[in-house]
């Protein structure tokens, strides 16, 4: 079994398929530097304590390093394996590496079998009456609703092998002052079904706001395959919070397997504009109102505080992400694919296609993308949903003490909003016109 990004052993249809066709499993990692080298540190370190929750699960775990049609190949020689399982990978790195592994394998009749996906509903099979795809998400998430999926696999008891050696996992220092969450199948189900108790009951009307607790921080679980959406969706199907909480849960479910789908039919579009239109906008150079913005600097307390949540947690509230993009993009006038690298550099659950093509969404450029003249105003945003200015106090520590009807208004600004919403409607315009 060759885990990648399904790291559990619950609700593993790949595993399952694995400890069926053989006596004993022999569970794998490999190390791809292709992916590891470009993960920021706090990535890096989510996947190690994974992988060692992994381990710690099973009683060992082969881990390798390096190139994976490599390693897979002479794994299965050192133990003359009879088949090798995953569960399919359809980003624009994962499929064609995958393709690559197969044709290796083949040349030593050893099957690599795919089934399942990190997906309730796998990329490809939510279409519309003409046989395409959706392009916008509206309908896709009705016709995704109506197609369904499968119930919950069932777990089972596997015999493992371990009769090979593993490389030492590599060593990782986490940024000064982050603390990671806790990682693994075992976690992810705690807080699952702490959210299920608590959270989800008004999950509906507090998900936009920071300062409460009112989201499942699930993302990173799902980012690694620590628990499957199915799970989820068949744990929805059973509550009994509130059906408006249990429904907009599931459409952002939703959300994740839309932004899947479309990275999985247009992989340009993890780098490149969706819409190619505004990729003539006039951009500036990112410089030091960039590594203001990266830093919580900026002077807009909302948008400093979701910053400096960054960096201490690796996580940032989804309505904070919004905030923040649209002020780099459309205040600071700076490309969206600066902002979604630095991102991916933080975040522990940074996935690339819910990633980029939220990034795209606040640009004006991707799919469902807001219009590029609806720009965040971050002092209204930040009293509408922070109105007692707790999340800014938790993590701008010098406003701590700010009165509240100062607290949400610019201190020291790098830029003048009225005046940048107005710059960047006039480089929009000048775009439309062209």
């Amino acid at each position: 079994m060759w885990f990648r990004r399904d790291l559990r052993l619950g609700d593993n249809p790949a595993l399952l398929e694995a400890a069926a066709s053989a006596e004993t499993v022999l569970p794998l990692f490999v190390f791809d530097p292709r992916l590891w080298d470009p993960a920021g540190s706090p990535r890096q370190a989510y996947l190690l304590a994974s992988i060692k929750a992994l381990r710690d699960q099973i009683g060992g775990l082969v881990v390798r390093w390096g190139d994976p049609a490599h390693e897979v190949e002479r794994v299965v020689a050192e133990v003359e394996a009879s088949s090798v399982h995953i569960a399919a990978d359809y980003d624009p790195y994962g499929h064609p590496r995958d393709v690559e592994v197969k044709q290796r394998l083949e040349g030593r009749e050893v099957p690599l079998a795919r089934v399942g996906s990190p997906y309730a509903v796998a990329p490809g099979r939510v279409l519309n009456q003409q046989g395409n795809a959706y392009q916008v998400f509206t309908p896709f998430s009705k016709v995704w609703r109506d197609h369904g999926w499968r119930a919950p696999a069932e777990t089972r008891h596997v015999s493992w092998d371990h009769s090979l050696e593993s490389v030492d996992l590599p060593a990782v220092r986490v940024p000064g002052g982050m603390t990671v969450p806790v990682a693994g199948e075992e976690a992810a189900l705690t807080k699952w079904r702490a959210f299920l108790d608590g959270g989800l009951a008004t999950y509906d009307v507090d998900r936009n706001r920071p300062d409460l607790d009112g989201t499942s921080r699930m993302s990173v679980h799902l980012k690694w395959g620590e628990i499957h959406p199915r799970t989820m969706l068949a744990d929805l199907a059973q509550s009994d919070a509130p059906r408006k909480a249990v429904d907009r849960y599931r459409t952002e479910l939703a959300w994740r397997e839309f932004y899947a789908d479309v990275l999985a039919r247009r992989p340009d579009s993890a780098r490149d504009y969706y819409r190619p239109e505004l990729a003539a906008m006039t951009y500036d150079d990112p410089g030091e109102q960039f590594e203001a913005w990266k830093d919580g600097r900026t002077g807009f307390p909302i948008v400093d505080a979701g910053m400096r949540q960054l960096r201490a947690e690796g996580w940032m509230h989804n309505r904070v992400r919004m905030i923040v993009a649209s002020f780099l993009v459309k205040d600071l006038h700076i490309e969206w694919h600066h902002g979604a690298r630095h991102f991916l550099d933080w975040l522990v659950d940074g996935d690339i296609a819910s990633n980029n093509h939220g990034w795209q969404w606040v640009a004006g450029s991707g799919t469902d993308a807001a219009p590029y003249f609806r720009v965040f105003n971050p002092i209204d945003q930040g009293k509408k949903f922070d109105p007692q200015g707790v999340y800014i106090k938790r993590y701008v520590a010098e406003l701590r003490d700010c009165p509240l009807d100062e607290l949400h208004q610019p201190h020291d600004p790098i830029v003048d909003h009225a005046e940048e919403r107005r710059e960047a409607l006039a480089r929009y315009e000048a775009v439309r016109r062209a």
